[in-house]
């Protein structure tokens, strides 16, 4: 199903195949929308790594138990041709100019976390 222009509901979907819960596909919906400017920002494509994820799967990756992916409002990913610091960047200024809504924001050495948490919070798991 074909969420926006780029964005369809399965690259969201859990890894594990688990369903996915119907408040969930509700924030995947907004969550889509703000990707959708960052594609635009940068005029390439955007591959999701990893978005929705069930308890199950979330413990089986490390993930955090307060995970914004476990309520469907994060996304792990990689713009085409551009470094993840400077997807990070983009995203900050994104946010600073009001054209990005404001959440979360992780900085890892082969990808970039953006959530729609609402608040502002920044990681940095950068390991080089």
């Amino acid at each position: 199903m074909k969420l926006t222009e780029n964005f369809s509901r399965e690259e969201f979907d859990c890894d594990d195949g688990s369903e996915m819960p119907t408040d969930v596909q509700l924030n995947i919906a907004e969550l889509a929308v703000q990707l959708e400017i960052i594609r635009a920002h940068f005029n390439a494509p955007i591959t999701i790594n990893s978005a929705y994820r069930s308890l199950e799967h979330n413990e089986a990756v490390g993930g955090s138990k307060n995970s914004q992916h476990l309520l469907g409002k994060a996304a792990d990913i990689v713009v085409k041709g551009v470094s993840p610091d400077d997807v990070a960047d983009a995203i900050d200024f994104l946010i600073a100019t009001g054209i990005l809504k404001e959440g979360g924001l992780g900085r890892y050495n082969t990808f970039t976390h953006y959530d729609i948490r609402e608040e502002r919070a920044r990681w940095n798991y950068k390991t080089i």
